[in-house]
Order: C-alpha cells, then sequence, then structure tokens
C-alpha cells in the first residue's frame, strides 16, 4: 500500500464523502501504527543481536518516526543525494537503530542488515555516520542536530530556492545543550519555515529524570520565546502526530517545533518510563522473547514513498579561475586583509562558495565577500557553535563553506568542528586574530591553540600564509580541496614576500632564503616569518647565514624540504611560531623529522600572555627577531 497515494488522496478530501474520508483516515492509521511496531521490534533486535546500544529511546519516538517516513517526507528511495529530497537528521543520535529500521522498511536497506548493528565492518554503526549514505550528518554528540537542519533550511530556501523540507528528531534531554538554542535564535531570524523540529520529550536522561519531564507546555514557551511557532501532542497518538506535521508545513515566516510527550521504552511494559534502561540492551532469551510477545508480530507488507518533484538547483554551478592577487610590492597588507580579497575573488569565481561569519567579518574581512555577494553571505552573530553547525549543513546541501571568526573563538566550537571530520562535511574554517602579535587585546582574544585544535582533526589541512598573495592564493587552494582546511590568519600588516603569479600548493613549502654556506635552517610561519627575515639580515651583518623556510601548508608538512635543507645545514632546524609549543608548527615539524638524526629546537610562546605592543609581545615571549638571532647563536655556539 503506497502511503503517500493515500495522503494525496487526502488534498481533495472535500471531494469525497465522509464516509470514505474516515476509512482513508483508519487506514492510513493502521498502516502507519504497524509500521511503528515494526521499527520498535527491529529496534531490540538489532540491539539484543549487537549486544549493546538504546532501544528504549527508540521505542519512544518510533510512531514519530513512522509518521515521517511513510506519510509527511518526500524522498527518493533510489538516490540519496537527490538535492530534493526532504531532509531527516536525527539529532539524538542513540537512536541510530531506529533510523536504520526505518529506511529497512522503506525498502532501502535489506532487513537482515540490521543484524549488522555495531559490527566492526558495519555500516550500521551504534550513532549515525556518513558511513551509510543516507546518513547525511554524523550526530551523536548531542545538541548539534538542530543547527545542522539550519544550514540544510537556509540553503533550501535562499541559495537552491527548492521546496525540501529538513525535518530534526531531538531529544529533551539535549534542549538543555546551548547550541539548540543559538540555531533556534537564528532559525527565526531567517525565518525558515521549511525547517521542522520535534522534541521527543519521554523525560528519561542517560542517567536521571530530565530536567523538564513531561512538562510539554514549558518546552513549548521556551521555543515561542525563539519566535518558533509550537505544536504540543501526545506523541503516540497518530491523529495528534499527523495534525501536527500537516500544520508544520502551512508556516509561512516561522520554523515549527512539535513537542511530543512520549515514553521511553513504549511498548514493551518492563521497559516503559523505568529507570536504568539507558544504554541497555535486552538480553536474548526469556526477556527478548517476552518484549516481542507483547509488540505483536511483525509485518512486512512494503511501503511506496513518493519521490519528491524536480526543482531547480543551485548545485554543480562551474567555477572559474580567481583573479590573480594584485599588491603593490611596497604595501603593507595583513594576511587576514589577503583572506577577505580572496574570498571575494573566490565567491566571484565559484558560485558554490558561500560564507559564514560570528560578527567579526570587519575583523576577519569577510565583509567583502558579503559586500560582493550578500545572498551567499550569513550572518551568524555571536554564537560559534551554530557558526559551526550551520556551515556543515550548508556543506552537506553542496555548497563550499567559508566559516571565519577569531581563532581563539574556534575552540568554543570543537566539538562540532571535529564532528564536521565525523560527517566528512566539506568545509573551510578562518581563523583571524592568532597569536600574540594581536597586541593590546590580551590573552582572552589570541589564538594559540589553534594549530594544534586542526592538526587533530583527521584529515584535516591547516594553512599558514606569511603575506597576502599567499594568502588569497589559499584561499583559493582551499576551495578546490575536498575535506576539511583550516587557514590562519593574522591581524599586523606585513610586507609582501610573493609575486602575483606564485603557486602555493598544499602540502608545499618555500624556502626564500638559502646559500651553500648556510650553519642552519629556520622554519617559521605567518608573522613570525617576517621576524625570520629581520635575523636573518641581523645575523648575515655578522657574517652568519641561515636558510629561511615558509612552512605555509603545516599539514600536510613538507618532510623532504625539511630534511633536505637539514642536510644541507648541520641537521639543524629551529622552529619559530606564534602558537604555544604544544601541537603546533614545532611539533609539525619534529614529526616530520623524527626518523632522521635532525636537531629540532623550538621558539615558541610559553606561559599567559597580557596585554601590549605586538613588538613587545613578540620580544617577550621569545619569538621576535632579537630572541631568534641570539638562539642561533646560542646553538651555532654549542
Amino acid at each position: 500500500m503506497n502511503s503517500r497515494r493515500l495522503s494525496a488522496v487526502g488534498c481533495r478530501l472535500m471531494a469525497i464523502p465522509e464516509r470514505r474520508i474516515n476509512k482513508f483516515v483508519e487506514t492510513l492509521k493502521t498502516l502507519l501504527k504497524q509500521k511503528a511496531t515494526n521499527l520498535r521490534i527491529h529496534s531490540i533486535t538489532a540491539t539484543s543481536e549487537a549486544g549493546s546500544g538504546h532501544p528504549t529511546t527508540c521505542l519512544s519516538a518510533a510512531d514519530i518516526v513512522s509518521a515521517l517516513f511513510f506519510h509527511t517526507m518526500r524522498y527518493d528511495t533510489n538516490d540519496a543525494q537527490n538535492p530534493n529530497n526532504d531532509r531527516f537528521i536525527l539529532s539524538k543520535g542513540h537512536a541510530a537503530p531506529l533510523l536504520y529500521a526505518a529506511y529497512a522498511e522503506a525498502g532501502i536497506i535489506p532487513d537482515e542488515k540490521l543484524s549488522t548493528l555495531r559490527q566492526i565492518d558495519s555500516i550500521l554503526e551504534g550513532h549515525p555516520t556518513p558511513r551509510f549514505e543516507w546518513t547525511e550528518v554524523a550526530t551523536g554528540s548531542l545538541g548539534q542536530g538542530l543547527s545542522l537542519g539550519l544550514g540544510m533550511a537556509l540553503n533550501g530556501k535562499f541559495l537552491d530556492k527548492s521546496d525540501y523540507r529538513v525535518y530534526v528528531l531531538l531529544g529533551d534531554g539535549e534542549t538543555a545543550e546551548g547550541g539548540v538554542w543559538e540555531a533556534a535564535a537564528l532559525a527565526s531570524h531567517y525565518q525558515l519555515n521549511n525547517l521542522i523540529g520535534i522534541v521527543d520529550v519521554n523525560a528519561l536522561g542517560q542517567s536521571q529524570r530530565t530536567m523538564y519531564a513531561f512538562d510539554i507546555d514549558t518546552y513549548c514557551q521556551r521555543f515561542e520565546a525563539f519566535g518558533w511557532q509550537t505544536i504540543g501532542i501526545n506523541g503516540h497518538n497518530f491523529d495528534e502526530i499527523l495534525s501536527a506535521l500537516d500544520q508544520a508545513k502551512t508556516s509561512a515566516d516561522r520554523p515549527t517545533m512539535i513537542v511530543a510527550k512520549t515514553f521511553k521504552g513504549k511498548g514493551v511494559s518492563f521497559l516503559e518510563n523505568a529507570d536504568n534502561w539507558h544504554g541497555k540492551a535486552i538480553a536474548k532469551g526469556e526477556p527478548l522473547d517476552k518484549a516481542l510477545a507483547e509488540l505483536g508480530p511483525l509485518n512486512l507488507e512494503p511501503v511506496q514513498i513518493e519521490a519528491p518533484t524536480a526543482v531547480n538547483s543551485g548545485a554543480g554551478r562551474a567555477a572559474t579561475e580567481c583573479e590573480p592577487p594584485d599588491y603593490p610590492s611596497d604595501e603593507d597588507v595583513a594576511t587576514r586583509g589577503g583572506y577577505g580579497t580572496g574570498l571575494a575573488k573566490l565567491g566571484t569565481a565559484n558560485p558554490n562558495v558561500v560564507a559564514l561569519d560570528g560578527d567579526t567579518k570587519n575583523s576577519t574581512y569577510a565583509e567583502q565577500f558579503m559586500d560582493l555577494h550578500p545572498d551567499r553571505y550569513f550572518e551568524m552573530f555571536i554564537a560559534e557553535q551554530n557558526l559551526v553547525g550551520a556551515g556543515i549543513g550548508l556543506a552537506k546541501r553542496g555548497k563550499i563553506p567559508f566559516v571565519s571568526t577569531f581563532a581563539a573563538f574556534l575552540s568554543r566550537a570543537y566539538d562540532q568542528i571535529r564532528m564536521s571530520a565525523i560527517s566528512q562535511a566539506n568545509i573551510k574554517y578562518a581563523g583571524s586574530h592568532c597569536g600574540v602579535s594581536i597586541g593590546e587585546d590580551g590573552p582572552s582574544q589570541m589564538g594559540l591553540e589553534d594549530i594544534a585544535m586542526f592538526r587533530a582533526i583527521p584529515g584535516a589541512v591547516v594553512l599558514y600564509p606569511s603575506d597576502a598573495v599567499s594568502a588569497e592564493r589559499l584561499v583559493a587552494e582551499a576551495a578546490a580541496h575536498e575535506g576539511i582546511v583550516y587557514l590562519r590568519t593574522s591581524r599586523p600588516k606585513t610586507s609582501i614576500l610573493y609575486d602575483a603569479d606564485e603557486k602555493f600548493p598544499i602540502g608545499g613549502c618555500k624556502v626564500i632564503r638559502q646559500s651553500s654556506e648556510d650553519t642552519l635552517t629556520v622554519v617559521a610561519g605567518g608573522v613570525t616569518v617576517h621576524e625570520v627575515l629581520k635575523a636573518h639580515q641581523m645575523l648575515a651583518a655578522e657574517g652568519i647565514t641561515i636558510r629561511v623556510i615558509d612552512l605555509y601548508s603545516v599539514k600536510p608538512v613538507d618532510a623532504e624540504t625539511l630534511k633536505a635543507a637539514a642536510a644541507d645545514t648541520n641537521k639543524t632546524l629551529i622552529t619559530v611560531e606564534d602558537h604555544y609549543p604544544e601541537g603546533g608548527l614545532g611539533d609539525a615539524v619534529l614529526d616530520a623529522v623524527a626518523t632522521e638524526d635532525i636537531r629540532v629546537h623550538k621558539l615558541a610562546v610559553t606561559g599567559i600572555p597580557r596585554s601590549g605592543k605586538p613588538e613587545e609581545l613578540l620580544e617577550h615571549h621569545g619569538i621576535s627577531a632579537n630572541a631568534i638571532v641570539q638562539k642561533v647563536k646560542d646553538v651555532t655556539a654549542v
């Protein structure tokens, strides 16, 4: 039976006798109830087979998921990436067995696949990841799903201008996360009527009752205060579920949050609303047999899902070459300025590039993109977790998002950043105001951990330009690279080092000073490259020559060039960085040459900085030209 065709008939109820209307509604509810039962059976049998998992949270949301997957949502069961599919995000990712069960019932995966849940060679992992292609974003680190959905909804409404809707299923416990409310505020601000959330209020967290238990009114009032349409329902009553989902579709200018009271473990007497069952599978044997007997038989009647009607999509538009950098050789320009100029040019060259910023666009210079491409710029305000989450959502809809703020503030969204890797997102991060070189603003504004943060992300690229030309070129390189890229930019204006036609491939570096008489090699990035060049002149005046490497690609690092330089310069390297010593540029160099007989000496920021002039702070923390000169003399004197 095709539930979507039943729904289509329901759109013409005015022309149908009441008796037939009632029969239609009852038939639909009977089908959905059976599908919900199937979802519950699959969820508890799969977790029992795995010996672990979260079956009770699957049971609480089974009726809601049945209504969504087999009545409300439009999606092409043959194409997970159809740009016009309605999107579904399981923010309460521990209910993954329920998600997989829904796709099995939709005929997308075979039922027998469910028994591979949580096995090492299975695509059906304990929490959803894109290894299963119908999972667009990884979830399970709670409180992030609404931001992901917001990004997808922004894409649908403003970029692709598609009529798809985004459905996000949240747990009640995760609404304590601040990221949920960052997303709630932005969704209302952008009037995302194509974003529909459902909170599964089963009142049981992992270790105790949730903050508001079954107080549906309080949940509704909280979302209403953020500008949402809210609908409180009994999450096990199909009349109320279907009515709420239909009402959500009628909103003209507001997102909708359906707040559903449910019972954890619904349908199994010894689980229902019972404590201490979170994250526990039902044991095989008598307990499982009893649960299955209470749920009733599994009905394998197939359901056909209506595929969405094709509409125009912004995805797949061709990119062209960026205009080259154009700076007078005697002009001083901050690398953050090069980032802004390069991003604006990239936006002209590639219509899939979008930019997001957290109310720092006049400091990161993302405002240059906004000025030229206002329809592809999204202001996320001071809410960095949502800034990143929305960027991931946009990336999963085929856009190339550049997410910018101060490097220090990206640390607030580190969980979202690491989840972007698990989501396999093609997203670019730009952190400005790195290091003590920002000066008087003081330590709270100084990004001194950011290289270490992004080096720890699997597969991430870390780029650190030293002048505006390299900054522009690296923006284009970041966009061309598939995956996560972090671009570190600085506040001070610095001289132009490179010609406009210079190339900066990911994984490379630049040997910018060298001779056959070099006593050692100094490796730096960003502003410290300029300090090393000053030191090079000071040392040359004393008859000491050093090799200088601009390590603009910190990850991946050009190990061969580093080894070759060390081999030519007494097997000695000094690294200089405006970053803490742990995990930064120096450690990247150490990792690259660790198996060689090469000595590496690190100069980096130690201790908690304070306010001061940039040159004072570089001197105080031992990364100035004077400090480099002294270190070279100390090392060569040994």
